[in-house]
């Protein structure tokens, strides 16, 4: 049995707050140690800001007035105010879990339980203060190669220090989950979403991070929950575990929340 706070892990969202009130990053600042790693991120991005527009858009992803902001504020991400990591991702997730609205208890259980990838930062953790960027952990920056396996090594060995001794909700797609190797033996669960269409059960994909948003809100109330005890727990949405789809994948759990 795990006798601390259970470890989420949660993607970023591509919304994000603009501007903030804190000192801009510096190493040290942040929860988890990969600020060698972050050093090179950052000086990388900021020589693809100096190139030409189309190669910008490639790498972002964006283009237009979003490219024109984006490329903005990567050039900035050494000088920049910052904000809090959970109040700078504004996504759909985010707004789900809705902190603001969390009782102080729940808020300190949030800012020690959830780590959220990052292709500039590796991970943060909520309470983290981090500026405004652009950058997708699926992106391919060079020379380092695409993110999500250049930040695997160093990922992996910090969060298996983490996660020792302590339930896992992986609750990553898999853009992200790639970045994460886990050690050999650590058991993981995650969930998916079902609900019928056309008298079938089909994954739930629009809605996929709202719904998770609520789980993550139980997991903070229900800090040693585990699979079992979802059995007894109704989803905002009217979604309820369905055991008979619980499906072993070597060592992650994948649970099934089906729409009643």
């Amino acid at each position: 049995m795990a006798t601390s706070l259970p470890l989420i892990l949660l993607p970023p969202s591509e919304g994000k707050a603009s501007g903030g009130d804190g000192p801009p990053w510096t190493r040290g600042s942040l929860s988890i140690d990969l600020d060698v790693e972050r050093t090179r991120v950052i000086r990388t991005l900021a020589a693809a800001m100096k190139g030409d527009e189309a190669s910008r858009a490639k790498l972002l992803d964006v283009k237009g007035k979003a490219l024109v902001a984006a490329t903005a504020a990567n050039r900035a991400v050494a000088k920049a105010p910052t904000l809090p990591a959970i109040e700078r991702y504004t996504g759909v997730l985010y707004d789900a879990i809705d902190h603001r609205s969390l009782s102080a208890v729940h808020r300190r259980r949030l800012d020690a339980s959830v780590v959220i990838f990052s292709g500039l930062w590796g991970a943060v953790m909520p309470a983290d203060p981090i500026p405004d960027y652009k950058l997708k952990m699926g992106a391919a920056l060079p020379p380092l190669g695409k993110l999500s396996t250049w930040w695997r090594r160093p990922l992996s060995a910090r969060l298996a220090e983490l996660a020792a001794g302590r339930h896992i909700w992986n609750l990553l797609p898999n853009e992200h989950a790639l970045a994460w190797d886990p050690p050999d033996g650590l058991e993981q669960w995650t969930v998916r979403f079902l609900e019928r269409r056309n008298g079938k059960l089909a994954t739930v994909s629009h809605d996929n991070k709202s719904l998770k948003g609520a789980l993550v809100r139980y997991l903070l109330a229900n800090p040693s929950a585990e699979p079992e005890d979802l059995a007894a727990w109704k989803h905002p949405a009217g979604y309820r575990l369905d055991t008979k789809r619980t499906e072993r994948r070597g060592s992650l759990t994948l649970l099934s929340l089906v729409k009643r």
